[in-house]
């Protein structure tokens, strides 16, 4: 890796940490708050800089198109299945329904889509989630989502533009990262070999949830 000054070091040790913690990197706004930038340019400028020194990878046209190397995301992978290896205390636990295929047409917490619960600490997670989605296929790579991984999730029927969220299309449960436009609702994935679904609104869609924390299902397996 490039020699980073500290507080490129200190960015990106925060994009490292949003995404372990939410599965998704943070806002310039978000960076520029929590660092205590005068403005979202001054963390631009910051991401501009790793950029060049091919930390990171900047995509245009998403607040929160900023990408790791892959290795990075290993990294990051392996430190989650660390954390979740630790012996459990015993306090401040939850049980949380893992949620498999969604049958069409049937609420996402159906009891016939629940294949299995698990006894997690609350501390895995910045925000209480209500179940557990298992991930299918690879449309959301680049926000270190995998095939097979356990998404939490806690329910919601609202989202900001930015916000990875479980949305229903019809008949099909998806996961993307959701932004409204003037005329139409835009799913987008994080993995430039799919392409962005565009809802009209007299098409059947729904917000079922907002991703708040992701587990490796290697882990729990």
């Amino acid at each position: 890796m490039a020699k980073l000054t500290d507080r490129q070091q200190q960015i990106f040790e925060l994009i490292q940490r949003a995404i372990a913690q939410t599965g998704a990197p943070p806002t310039r706004a978000e960076i520029a708050r929590e660092l205590g930038f005068k403005s979202a340019n001054a963390a631009e400028e910051h991401l501009q800089a790793l950029a060049r020194k091919g930390v990171i990878e900047l995509v245009s046209g998403t607040s929160r198109g900023i990408r790791l190397r892959s290795s990075d995301l290993r990294n990051i992978n392996d430190q989650l299945d660390r954390q979740l290896m630790l012996p459990i205390s015993g306090f401040n636990q939850f049980m949380l329904p893992l949620v498999g295929r969604v049958a069409a047409g049937s609420p996402i917490l159906a009891q016939e889509h629940v294949e299995h619960s698990y006894q997690l600490e609350t501390s895995l997670f910045q925000k209480q989630p209500d179940y557990l989605l298992k991930v299918r296929g690879m449309s959301m790579r680049d926000a270190g989502i995998l095939d097979g991984d356990l998404l939490a999730v806690q329910t919601a029927r609202d989202a900001r533009n930015g916000q990875i969220i479980v949305a229903r299309l019809g008949d099909e449960v998806t996961v993307k990262r959701f932004f409204k436009q003037a005329n139409h609702i835009e799913l987008r994935a994080e993995n430039p070999d799919f392409s962005t679904i565009v809802v009209q609104p007299d098409e059947p869609f729904d917000i079922e949830g907002l991703a708040v924390g992701l587990i490796r299902n290697t882990v729990l397996n």
